[in-house]
């Protein structure tokens, strides 16, 4: 049986990831409140003009997911933040996304221990059998690194969301199936301990 996910804390060796609670704006916003971080189309591209903006923003579209703060086991650091969402517990299937982390982070353990706590409780705690995980056309650094976790690239969604620019994404569709997942599992494993 399909369950949804239940909110718990999510705990490995290099991250640990927690519901997104208010008081974790201010240290989310210092991690990945730039340009850097939204020029790949992370929340629409647009920054927030600062951590009031974020909020306001973010509390309603985080009420229809179950959003994570990533902070690094060793010190509490928040690095980021990931998502659970479009949950259909009839179907088995649920979006993994609405990633964004601190470029101090990126080519780092991080990601790869994220998408194992998150892919761990989607398969293995909540048993679905479909993972969807999405990215920009033009975000080729997140296409490869989606694809370096094992995912299988479905196609493209063309002029599929509008950006706070004003300008069209084109969205490119990865997958992992529950009977991937042990494949995927050890990839990601060999990567957190290399």
């Amino acid at each position: 049986m399909t369950v949804a996910p239940d909110g718990r804390s999510l705990v490995g060796d290099v991250v640990r990831l927690d519901p997104l609670q208010d008081g974790d704006y201010d240290e989310l916003y210092a991690a990945i409140g730039n340009e850097q971080v939204y020029a790949g189309g992370f929340n629409g591209g647009v920054v927030p003009a600062d951590v009031a903006a974020m909020r306001a923003e973010w509390t309603p579209a985080i009420a229809k997911r179950f959003a994570y703060t990533v902070r690094m086991v060793a010190d509490g650091t928040v690095v980021g933040t990931s998502s659970l969402g479009d949950v259909d517990l009839v179907n088995e299937r649920i979006h993994l996304g609405w990633t964004g982390y601190a470029p101090a982070v990126w080519g780092t353990a991080v990601n790869p221990a994220t998408k194992l706590l998150l892919m761990r409780h989607a398969f293995e705690d909540c048993g679905f059998g479909r993972l969807k995980i999405q990215t920009g056309l033009k975000n080729t650094h997140s296409q490869a690194a989606i694809a370096k976790l094992g995912a299988t690239r479905e196609g493209v969604l063309r002029r599929h969301m509008l950006l706070g620019d004003g300008t069209w994404r084109d969205t490119v569709v990865f997958s992992i199936l529950a009977d991937e997942w042990p494949t995927v599992r050890q990839r990601l494993e060999e990567r957190i301990n290399r």
